[in-house]
């Protein structure tokens, strides 16, 4: 192994053997992949909850409430679509070995997602201000119950990100710790199709 390559902390990178199961997924892999199914049940129950309370109310959005801003919240999409592309396209240059590129590229996906949260704090904002407040009514509360614990994942992988990107810079982490990060981050935005899609498209 080259000095370069233990400089940049890749000496304890060697390869996984193949298992029958699992094949060459490294244990973190595993641990993650496990960690997203559980957590797609999570959501999936609150988006299910979401269907039973709506077919249960006629009437779902009261006299008075606000409406979502679908052409707002569809340029939020748009950031964390973007950002999943700069994550994958950062695994990639760290796996090519272009640091600088790789470093760049996670920095651009952290800011994608602070847009985004930043974007979804002025939506809060705003519904709050025309009248759509938490417990008033099935509707505001389901949509801030889901919309928010997205948003703490959203938070949750910013924070991710700047961890990786940190180490990555101090030689301390490579391409796996990246990998294991896209496959949050990615998991993420994918969700959040889904949660537009049921709280902002359904009429």
């Amino acid at each position: 192994m080259s000095s370069s390559t233990a400089q940049f902390g890749h000496a304890h990178e060697v390869a996984w053997p193949t298992d029958d199961q699992y094949g060459a997924a490294t244990p973190g892999k595993i641990g993650m992949w496990i960690f997203l199914i559980s957590d797609a049940f999570s959501f999936a129950g609150l988006l299910i909850g979401y269907g039973i309370l709506r077919a249960g109310h006629p009437v779902w959005r009261q006299v008075g409430e606000p409406a979502l801003g679908v052409t707002f919240t569809a340029g939020l999409t748009l950031l964390l679509i973007c950002s999943s592309v700069t994550n994958v396209l950062g695994y990639a240059a760290a796996v090519e070995g272009k640091r600088r590129q790789a470093a760049a590229l996670l920095a651009a996906t952290s800011l994608l997602g602070a847009a985004f949260l930043f974007g979804q704090y002025r939506e809060y904002s705003g519904l709050i201000r025309e009248g759509l407040v938490f417990g008033q009514s099935a509707r505001a509360s389901i949509f801030y119950v889901i919309t928010s614990f997205h948003g703490l994942h959203v938070l949750i992988g910013v924070v991710y990100i700047l961890a990786v990107l940190l180490a990555y810079v101090r030689g301390r982490a490579g391409p796996r710790q990246i990998e294991l990060l896209g496959l949050f981050w990615c998991f993420v935005d994918f969700v959040w199709i889904f949660v537009f899609s049921f709280l902002y498209l359904l009429p």
